[in-house]
């Protein structure tokens, strides 16, 4: 079984390019508020109909707010069958810091 390897922005930043899934686990407020563009949010609520969905074998890149939880996310999605799993080291604070136009805000409905 694979394990999940923990990467910087700038190569999260090269995955993305290559068609990496992001998804950020953080609550809905602060993903509202910003996250990374073409993000996806993912909770409780959507987490299982994330994975039935998925591609598995795409590579999934994991964020949350500085790098801890998104390690204990990656672990979860390892064991659910992905097989390409990254946690953004720094999480969104250090993605905001080091890529400020790679970044959006949800528009209130």
């Amino acid at each position: 079984m694979s394990e999940f390897k923990r990467i910087v922005p700038l190569q999260a930043q090269t995955l993305r390019a290559q068609g990496a899934v992001v998804v950020d686990i953080r609550d809905a407020q602060s993903f509202a508020n910003g996250h990374i563009s073409g993000s996806l949010h993912l909770d409780n609520h959507s987490l299982h109909d994330f994975i039935r969905q998925a591609d598995l074998d795409q590579p999934l890149i994991v964020a949350c707010y500085h790098g801890n939880s998104s390690q204990s996310a990656a672990a979860y999605l390892v064991g659910q069958g992905f097989a390409d799993v990254y946690s953004l080291d720094g999480g969104f604070e250090l993605w905001r810091a080091t890529y400020p136009t790679e970044t959006e805000q949800t528009p209130p409905e």
